[in-house]
């Protein structure tokens, strides 16, 4: 079981990660490495065009990530055991659930957009190409999951979505929209898929139910919000480049 941590170490875990964002961008000794820090966090100020679009994006791409899972866990049963092992909050009061769920949302979403589409994929990108930079970094992004109970099913759509947060990165020349995309994101994962803090899944597979109305509208609801994260991908990139 995993603990709940006390609501001081949330505070602590803030300070870490206001460290970790300011030495990652360029803050701070040694002076040698402070350009290629910048360079590699993608530190720039977003046009509020360019901001407007890439946000859309980033929220499009939560909406195609847990579509995905839905229309999954209605092709195959969802492996609810796998998906919370190690999770027990039944003794926790909501509040101080919440607390960790956004903590470790912000920790996961920060640290990993950082390491994987800032210092990985920004060298690959000028090394090699986008395409390559992104795919590389995307079996990366599987490969460092397979240790997760819960991945084994889903490895497919692990790599989607980090495909989408690099074409994400690439386009709009920074890490914060992949950083909100990946935090919604995990805050849904926390707190429906992990745990049933904001509900459960409880869908048979059409095996069972046949195709009904809810898988019809959620292939439709992933389907509409890929082709429009595209749009939206494709528009961060040209407004990018007019301003």
């Amino acid at each position: 079981m995993i603990l709940i941590p006390a609501p001081w170490s949330i505070v602590v875990m803030a300070v870490v990660l206001w460290i970790y964002l300011r030495y990652s961008s360029g803050s701070w000794w040694p002076k040698a490495t402070t350009e290629s820090r910048r360079v590699r966090f993608r530190a720039t100020k977003l046009p509020m065009r360019v901001w407007r679009w890439s946000l859309i994006a980033a929220l499009l791409a939560a909406v195609v990530f847990h579509s995905s899972l839905v229309v999954a866990f209605r092709i195959i049963e969802f492996p609810a055991e796998a998906w919370a092992l190690g999770y027990d909050f039944a003794d926790a009061p909501t509040w101080q659930v919440w607390l960790f769920i956004l903590m470790a949302a912000l920790t996961a979403g920060i640290t990993e957009e950082v390491g994987f589409r800032g210092y990985m994929q920004v060298p690959l990108e000028g090394r090699y190409s986008p395409v390559i930079g992104i795919t590389i970094v995307s079996i990366v992004f599987v490969a460092a999951h397979l240790n997760q109970a819960w991945a084994g099913g889903i490895l497919i759509i692990l790599f989607v979505i980090s495909v989408l947060w690099g074409v994400l990165a690439h386009v709009s020349g920074s890490l914060i929209p992949g950083m909100i995309s990946h935090i919604v994101t995990d805050i849904v994962n926390f707190s429906y898929w992990w745990t049933d803090v904001a509900g459960a899944f409880a869908k048979r597979p059409i095996e069972e139910t046949g195709i009904d109305t809810h898988f019809i509208v959620w292939i439709a609801v992933f389907v509409a919000s890929l082709a429009l994260f595209v749009l939206t991908a494709g528009k961060t990139l040209a407004v990018r480049r007019e301003t």
